[in-house]
């Protein structure tokens, strides 16, 4: 995936990819991507060893304004535990489910730097 960013958009929809080829090679087998609905939208939802897993991805190119975990406010946390909720309701889902984050560095060129995955970021509970 080599090419430049020359949007926001871009950077993230390359994240989104790179995200979801990176968890299928653990095991996370994807069930949506973009899930949307009225409160928002969800990058990823996954299955991995019997959990739903919504997953936020967050994608930089540098770290000169922070890294990519220390970018999910308080008010995106809320946001995203209610997408959850909605789309377990909504599908009638009573499985355990988490919320994971993938973060990724990436260079100008396309290529990835660094990806780590949180397991658990965000807790259901608030």
């Amino acid at each position: 995936m080599e090419k430049e960013f020359n949007s926001r958009r871009s950077l993230g929809k390359a994240g989104e990819i790179l995200a979801q080829r990176f968890l299928q090679g653990k095991g996370y087998k994807i069930l949506e991507k973009n899930f949307r609905c009225r409160f928002g939208e969800i990058d990823l939802v996954a299955k991995e060893g019997g959990e739903i897993v919504f997953i936020e991805v967050k994608s930089r190119n540098g770290t000169a304004f922070g890294f990519p975990e220390e970018q999910i406010p308080w008010k995106k946390r809320r946001r995203l535990i209610r997408l959850a909720q909605f789309y377990l309701k909504r599908r009638r889902k009573e499985e355990p489910t988490r919320i994971d984050v993938v973060t990724l560095l990436l260079h100008e060129g396309g290529g990835v730097q660094q990806v780590e995955l949180i397991q658990n970021a965000i807790s259901l509970g608030g």
